[in-house]
């Protein structure tokens, strides 16, 4: 499902093209390099290795886990030096001897830990939830654990995120893909792929999750979810023209089927600014975001991470414009002044969304300076 090119020449084969080893499943954009590949890539030793794991979705898996493990842990190491893990109470890990991390908003000796113990923790909780018929929001409850720390409540970011995407993917990929937790742990792998800015892989695995969901006659609330993960990542990647189509279409379509006040909704529309800034389009996001931003304050506090990302928009929106005023720009200072102020008491200092604040702030305030000192200043 994840790997889509071929182990020898990465031709792009999609998720049906090409051939695969009658062992193992490692695929190939033909016999040649299938052939190549067992005379002169290693595969005849490890063919049985890879089969034994579950085949090559799954070692591929279980390698990506433990090295996203391993550079987790070194860039955590700083910030979890002489801690010990809040689950297992130790420093380093009894069975694998991998060290500690820490990425979400916890702060102090507070939500360091291992990610295997992290791993089975979700998994323990997932399995009561199943084994039990749990309802839906119980369950959802449950699976959280997979994405977010269980004392600050907060979603993990970057490269812990990353390891935990790759250690849902592969307890969970030999399911049917008509089982719904498959596709949640690939969206969980997709997801921690694109927070550690891994952007490609993050691409291949979104584009494979909307495949199947088409294919499989998915409701259009989950191809509306796939979408917006896809259209992301095309903005990542720079391809803005891609992203703001798909962007129009998922906000008309949250809009039809959600309503404005839905979280879901208001997250459409601020994809949606984004490309429009990205392309330069800053009259129309600033529309869009002076519409929107009142029903987020409204519906979701000011203190939730979706309202603080409109406001970061908004505020560049109005700095980045050619036709800026200097009052666009004390607006935007103050803006960003505000909403850096609650990101760092409700995230923290460290959090990606509080340093990237802080970068616009930055930004902001030169550009206001800049126009404050000029002799040609628009004081509009």
């Amino acid at each position: 499902m994840i790997l889509t090119q071929c182990a020898v020449c990465a031709t792009d084969l999609g998720l049906t093209l090409g051939k695969k080893c009658g062992r193992c499943s490692t695929r190939y954009c033909g016999p040649e390099c299938q052939k190549k590949h067992w005379e002169e890539g290693g595969h005849d030793k490890l063919c049985k290795l890879i089969k034994k794991s579950g085949g090559a979705e799954q070692y591929n898996a279980n390698n990506k886990y433990a090295e996203a493990v391993t550079i987790a842990a070194e860039a955590c190491a700083e910030d979890t030096k002489g801690q010990t893990c809040y689950i297992c109470t130790q420093a380093l890990h009894w069975k694998t001897k991998e060290g500690l991390v820490r990425g979400c908003s916890c702060r102090g000796t507070a939500g360091v830990a291992h990610v295997s113990c992290l791993v089975e923790q979700a998994k323990i909780l997932v399995a009561e939830a199943e084994e039990n018929n749990l309802g839906h929001d119980a369950f959802n409850a449950r699976w959280r654990r997979w994405c977010s720390c269980s004392l600050c409540e907060q979603e993990y970011h970057g490269v812990v995120k990353c390891a935990l995407g790759w250690a849902c993917w592969k307890t969970y990929l030999g399911r049917p893909e008509t089982d719904e937790v498959q596709g949640m742990a690939m969206s969980m792998l997709g997801n921690g792929l694109f927070f550690a800015h891994n952007y490609e892989d993050a691409l291949s695995v979104y584009e494979a999750m909307l495949h199947m969901l088409r294919r499989l006659g998915a409701a259009e609330e989950h191809i509306l979810i796939a979408q917006s993960s896809l259209a992301s990542t095309y903005r990542a990647l720079g391809r803005n023209e891609d992203a703001l189509q798909m962007d129009r279409d998922i906000y008309s379509g949250r809009l039809r089927l959600n309503g404005e006040e839905n979280g879901h909704t208001l997250l459409a529309a601020n994809n949606y600014s984004t490309s429009l800034i990205g392309l330069k389009r800053f009259e129309e996001a600033k529309s869009l975001l002076r519409r929107t931003m009142p029903v987020a304050r409204r519906v979701l506090g000011d203190n939730n991470d979706m309202t603080l990302k409109m406001r970061v928009i908004y505020a560049e929106a109005l700095y980045e414009d050619e036709g800026v005023t200097l009052g666009d720009l004390r607006e935007a200072v103050t803006t960003l002044e505000d909403v850096g102020r609650i990101a760092r008491r409700v995230l923290g200092g460290a959090h990606p969304l509080a340093v990237g604040i802080e970068d616009a702030l930055g930004n902001a305030r030169a550009a206001l300076s800049a126009s404050e000192t000029s002799p040609t200043s628009n004081n509009a």
